[in-house]
């Protein structure tokens, strides 16, 4: 089996799908889109992509692909995250100046960076900046990232834990281009537009108060083009197999313009 992810060998999501899946065969992409792109055109059979962190919130990029795609919501994944200084073998952490890595883990460690008086940039994966931290030899230059980048790079780790909260934990999903059918604890991932009036949000989100269905998730989006309008995406308990759930879309459908049902699949559990 080959799952598709974001980043360079070594970054969290390939550490997610070696704990989600298990041993399988990885394929890294560039972007997030890319990692749609291949499973949509079955050169591999599933990806696991970033949904949100406790820390620094939601990749709000993978909502806007999840509509774009025909692809499925299958499984969810919580991954501790625990965030590496890396740097050269012998420098001191007194001279790094200035410290690279993706967006969200430079987010997750704000107020560690902060303390550390050092300049930040950007750059597209955690393990990638590893990478670019080797190729560019600096050496008052700093990478955040995992352990496992640190020794694929040959590397060293001049702190660990540096997250700004131990309880650090991004949320990941499966994608297939087949939706699942599970039994037991399940989820359901939906997103539906509305008219913009007065109360039309308070109703479509009765349906599931009126039989008592968890939201455990509500995300919006702006629609492009229609400025001021938005996407709702929604995460609720049960599955598309139970009859309150069943009940509960056809409901929203009186409301909604436009409702997608991603898929249901098996909710999971802190470690």
């Amino acid at each position: 089996m080959r799952v598709a992810f974001q980043g360079e060998p070594g970054a969290f999501s390939e550490q997610a799908i070696c704990e989600y899946f298990g041993q399988v065969q990885t394929l890294p992409c560039e972007t997030f889109e890319a990692v749609f792109a291949a499973v949509a055109a079955r050169q591999a059979e599933a990806g696991l992509i970033p949904i949100e962190n406790s820390l620094a919130g939601s990749i709000h990029q993978n909502y806007d692909l999840l509509l774009k795609y025909n692809l499925f919501i299958v499984g969810e994944y919580f991954l501790r995250v625990r965030l590496c200084l890396i740097a050269f073998p012998g420098v001191k952490i007194e001279q790094i100046q200035k410290v690279i890595s993706h967006p969200q883990a430079l987010g997750q460690s704000a107020g560690y960076l902060q303390r550390l008086g050092v300049k930040t940039e950007p750059v597209y994966d955690t393990a990638g900046s590893v990478k670019l931290l080797r190729e560019r030899g600096e050496r008052t230059l700093a990478a955040i990232a995992s352990r496992r980048a640190a020794e694929i790079h040959a590397m060293q780790v001049l702190a660990e834990g540096i997250e700004d909260d131990d309880q650090n934990y991004t949320r990941f999903l499966a994608i297939r281009p087949e939706a699942a059918s599970p039994r037991g604890k399940a989820k359901t991932s939906i997103v539906f537009t509305l008219n913009n009036r007065p109360g039309a949000l308070f109703e479509a989100l009765s349906v599931f108060a009126l039989r008592t269905i968890d939201l455990t998730k509500i995300e919006s989006r702006p629609i492009p083009g229609r400025p001021w309008e938005y996407l709702f995406y929604v995460d609720l308990a049960g599955s598309t197999r139970d009859e309150p759930v069943q009940r509960a879309l056809e409901h929203l459908k009186e409301y909604a313009l436009m409702l997608r049902v991603f898929g249901s699949y098996r909710r999971a559990a802190l470690k």
